[in-house]
């Protein structure tokens, strides 16, 4: 951040609060900079789980669940059910959180729910090449290192278990 949002005064870097933040050197307002918010879904479809093939970077080629940005003014759970329509056609409830997702070297909160087709047709997006459904044991070349950690921990729940298995 360059100027001040409050006064319009080139920020200065001071050290607050245990770190280097943009702060005013006018009016004392200090910049608290946060990570943006992700959801993703985990859906499973006759046993197997539902991946999408990325056509964007990051990870571009590769394979993820349905997953997205939070925009503002949305619930992360509403979030979740418009990506999952964005990215492949189907209508979805959400039927449980997986966990919420974090690291040091990424600026990214991810939450992970999982969810049930409740309507919709399959269908690509702009970030999407082809959508497809996997066997757990034979999973395609995966786009994020955290997915298949997120994807253990689904299973890791008895109630994804019954619609796995």
């Amino acid at each position: 951040m360059k100027f001040c949002p409050q006064c319009a005064t080139s920020m200065v870097i001071r050290f607050l609060h245990g770190r280097d933040r943009p702060a005013c050197p006018v009016c004392g307002y200090v910049y608290y900079a946060g990570p943006k918010v992700a959801v993703g879904v985990l859906v499973a479809q006759e046993g197997r789980l539902l991946l999408n093939r990325r056509a964007i970077d990051p990870g571009q080629g590769r394979w993820t669940f349905p997953s997205g940005y939070v925009d503002l003014g949305e619930t992360t759970e509403t979030a979740a059910i418009r990506e999952v329509k964005e990215e492949t056609g189907y209508d979805v409830t959400l039927t449980g959180l997986v966990g919420v997702y974090s690291t040091l070297d990424r600026p990214v909160v991810l939450i992970v729910y999982a969810g049930d087709v409740v309507g919709g047709a399959p269908s690509n997006s702009d970030e999407v090449e082809l959508l497809d459904t996997f066997d757990l044991r034979e999973l395609p070349p995966l786009a994020f290192e955290h997915d298949r950690q997120i994807i253990a921990d689904w299973l890791a729940d008895a109630r994804s278990k019954e619609r796995i298995e």
